[in-house]
């Protein structure tokens, strides 16, 4: 192998959808002045919890959060960018905590094999919302639970177990999860994963192994059906409808894989744990590109941002595992998880945030990209609704250092986002920011990538 193709640095090795603690941008950080307060409790958590490159030894420790921002011990807060993708109704919004404590006050909890009102509710609200042909629903306690389902009964239905998913992808943390995930952080060393798990190269042009250039020429969508052609047997083709790094397929994209899951006879999910729910200026992401799935995934945001929440949603026809267990959770039919979920919704309805998302995300895009024009460093700027990517790139610099240099530059100005495959920063508020704090963040981002390729 030649050396332009060799991965020597372990850090590129482990890039993801998160930036890593294990960094010399991270040492850096992690050596500036903090009150002792601060620095006590970063050293108690790095004593007592496993160390990982996505989490301990953290960054700072939040003591508040609320709407758009968080607030450090010292006060110093922070326009959220980040948020693990759980905010989109903004921290502690007055209808989800109120939701909460009435549930709490009156059934704080629901045991198995007994049902109750807002899981019917949230249920029946999300069947309402999404197409008409998702009609029936599982809830679990977290998205890593909800692939698992979905991966149940896709085997259920189809009697087969093999699925194509997608080169870099996230899927979850569990062993089910990262088998069909393409993560290196999480699948290295973790020995053997699920068997008849097939990966294929994702909709990049960046990183597109069909060389198609400056833009997806769908290639990649077609050696979907070519590998499904060949395996003759794959259950489910799974993967994110949009990369949350992020990256867009093109809008036939998803229509050609859907045909050809239908031609083999294989399932097709859809993950949009982090993404849907008005992040990209729809109510679901597949709306974007007119294919429903057969069974769709859903979480974070679903939790109002408070509570861990996630849903499968899926065809009539699939509910034929009724002698069987498909989730059985402790808190599968949370009362208080789906009271949390159901005011979200009906705070993304009433408020009108997904298509505030879909005006505030074009504002946005019109800023970066006057912005950063003339930037030589800045390889593309692209977004759909509120999830915004800026890809960089730097002839002096290697990419994964100036986006390390530019979001601990934001960090020290107040606004957090997180580095997505070592060279993205990857964009995602509330969408209940303000537009005078969206449009300032934005400009400190810009101002800082400027600051950086200048020195």
């Amino acid at each position: 192998m030649s050396s332009k193709h060799q991965n020597t640095n372990p850090v590129n090795r482990l890039q993801s959808e998160g930036d890593l603690n294990i960094t010399e941008e991270r040492r850096l950080w992690n050596q500036r002045a903090v009150s002792a307060e601060t620095a006590a409790w970063l050293e108690r958590d790095s004593q007592v919890f496993l160390h990982q490159s996505l989490s301990t030894p953290c960054l700072d420790v939040i003591e508040s959060s609320t709407n758009a921002e968080i607030e450090n011990f010292q006060g110093d807060a922070y326009l959220d960018f980040h948020g693990n993708s759980v905010h989109q109704v903004g921290y502690g919004h007055p209808k989800v905590v109120d939701a909460i404590r009435r549930q709490i006050e009156k059934l704080p909890f629901c045991p198995r094999r007994f049902t109750n009102q807002a899981a019917v509710e949230l249920a029946e609200k999300l069947v309402e919302l999404s197409a008409a042909e998702l009609t029936r629903v599982l809830f679990s306690p977290g998205g890593t639970s909800a692939i698992g389902m979905a991966l149940k009964i896709a085997r259920k239905v189809t009697g087969r177990f093999k699925t194509i998913s997608m080169w870099d992808s996230f899927h979850g943390a569990s062993l089910d999860a990262i088998s069909i995930g393409g993560e290196a952080i999480f699948r290295q060393d973790a020995g053997p994963l699920l068997p008849g798990a097939e990966h294929v190269p994702p909709p990049n042009p960046a990183n597109c192994p069909f060389q198609c250039g400056s833009a997806c020429n769908l290639q990649c969508a077609d050696y979907v059906g070519y590998v499904l052609e060949k395996e003759g047997d794959v259950a489910a083709v799974v993967s994110e409808t949009v990369s949350s790094v992020p990256f867009f397929p093109p809008l036939d994209y998803w229509n050609r894989i859907r045909a050809a899951c239908d031609r083999h006879g294989a399932l097709l999910i859809l993950d949009e744990i982090p993404h849907s729910l008005g992040r990209t200026g729809r109510m679901f992401t597949y709306e974007h590109y007119e294919a429903v799935p057969d069974i769709l995934v859903l979480g974070k945001g679903l939790g109002g941002g408070i509570v861990p929440l996630a849903a499968v949603l899926c065809k009539e026809e699939f509910n034929i595992a009724g002698d069987r267990a498909l989730g059985h959770y402790t808190h599968e039919k949370s009362s208080v998880a789906c009271a949390a979920g159901l005011a979200a919704l009906e705070v993304l309805v009433e408020e009108n945030l997904v298509s505030r998302s879909q005006s505030l995300g074009d504002q946005a895009l019109t800023i970066l990209q006057d912005e950063l024009r003339e930037s030589a460093c800045v390889r593309e700027v692209r977004g759909l609704g509120l999830l915004i990517g800026v890809e960089l790139e730097d002839a002096v610099l290697k990419a994964n250092q100036l986006a390390e240099k530019v979001m601990y530059g934001c960090l020290k100005a107040g606004i957090s986002f997180k580095v997505s495959m070592g060279s993205v920063l990857t964009l995602a508020p509330a969408l209940t920011i303000s537009e005078s704090d969206l449009e300032r963040a934005l400009r400190t981002v810009c101002s800082m990538i400027q600051h950086q390729t200048k020195n």
